[in-house]
């Protein structure tokens, strides 16, 4: 039988055929059984040389990869972007600040002093957008803390996050910082001053400073982050 299995022809044909190289150095050249030859041939199939056919794939193919990993990240909503609805709206500057309190009308208007950087602010957010869902009939004015230093300063503002509410006439009407562990502070200030009712006379003073409004709008245009 060993006679047989080392015929020239079959030996010759193992020889010449190129995937012998990567043949385990634990088989002997004898070919043990067609069994054994038909196994290692097809791990020869898989693995020429010791390197896998998906080694050659083409490196353009995982730089594509990683640019679209890039530009999926990129297009997704900051924290403070997502849910936002159509009676929320992002303040840049102090001449938007007061033109949507002029527009604002009998409305209540609460307005938000967020950072981007604080914890607080994320936790309590949801739960805002959620709030100015339930109430469209109120505005609520998103005021970046970064983006409005000198106004803040004006404002007073030097907690976050913090929150201002004004009505019509009224003007400013309540203010407090507030955490989500206490938002309930902010149900029942809705709750208090967001009731119908009829507004007689112009606006007051914005806050509780009742700012100089050429000042204001003259700090923000100079770019100042004093405090």
């Amino acid at each position: 039988m060993a006679d047989v299995l080392r015929s020239p022809s079959l030996y010759s044909h193992r020889l010449s055929n190129p995937l012998s190289a990567s043949f385990p150095a634990s088989v002997n050249p004898v070919v043990p059984n067609l069994k054994s030859c038909t196994r290692v041939l097809s791990v020869a199939s898989w693995s020429i040389g010791g390197v896998s056919p998906l080694a050659f794939r083409p490196r353009k193919h995982f730089a594509s990869l990683k640019v679209h990993a890039a530009i999926t990240e990129t297009d997704q909503p900051k924290w403070w972007e997502k849910n936002a609805g159509p009676n929320m709206v992002d303040i840049h500057s102090t001449q938007e600040f007061l033109s949507a309190l002029s527009q604002a009308g009998d409305r209540l208007v609460i307005v938000e002093f967020y950072g981007t950087w604080c914890a607080s602010c994320r936790a309590l957010f949801p739960k805002l957008c959620k709030t100015a869902q339930e109430h469209p009939e109120i505005l609520v004015l998103k005021v970046n803390f970064d983006e409005n230093k000198p106004m803040c300063k004006s404002m007073n503002v030097k907690v976050l996050p913090y929150f201002h509410f004004y009505r019509g006439a009224d003007g400013q009407v309540e203010s407090f910082s507030c955490s989500l562990a206490k938002f309930q502070k902010i149900k029942d200030a809705i709750e208090k001053h967001g009731t119908a009712r009829c507004s007689a006379g112009p606006p007051k003073g914005v806050g509780d400073l009742n700012l100089d409004v050429k000042s204001l709008l003259k700090d923000n245009q100079t770019g100042s982050t004093s405090f």
